[in-house]
């Protein structure tokens, strides 16, 4: 069992930076995937960015977030730059070991956080 919990989130004007935080416990996540996925009002949940062999983002993201794990402290970060409003939503940090799905399918991922909301004003 593995259980995940967001931090980080919060209310910053657009052009600024959050960083998010999941910790992970109850076991290692050291061999898992890792992803986030965000979840604005009225929308399905979309995939923003996943660390796997190697990191991928969704175009709407790309440039301006980064994800990274630290292994030794069961952390993984969503670095987000240059933030805009459409950026609003509750983000998700999600783990996985089903490597036979596509990364940003949602059904993909075993274990989800409550989620972190951000916000971000224009």
């Amino acid at each position: 069992q593995v259980q995940l919990v967001e931090s980080g989130g919060g209310l910053v004007q657009a052009g600024g930076s959050l960083r998010l935080s999941c910790a992970a416990s109850g076991r290692t996540f050291s061999t898992y995937r890792m992803a986030w996925f965000r979840q604005a009002p009225g929308k399905e949940r979309e995939f923003v960015a996943v660390l796997s062999a190697g990191t991928y983002y969704a175009d709407s993201v790309k440039g301006r977030f980064t994800i990274s794990r630290n292994n030794v402290q069961n952390t993984v970060y969503l670095q987000m730059n240059s933030l805009k409003p459409e950026d609003t939503a509750v983000y998700y940090c999600a783990a996985s070991t089903r490597y036979s799905l596509p990364y940003y399918h949602t059904a993909a991922y075993d274990y989800w956080g409550q989620g972190t909301q951000v916000t971000v004003s224009s």
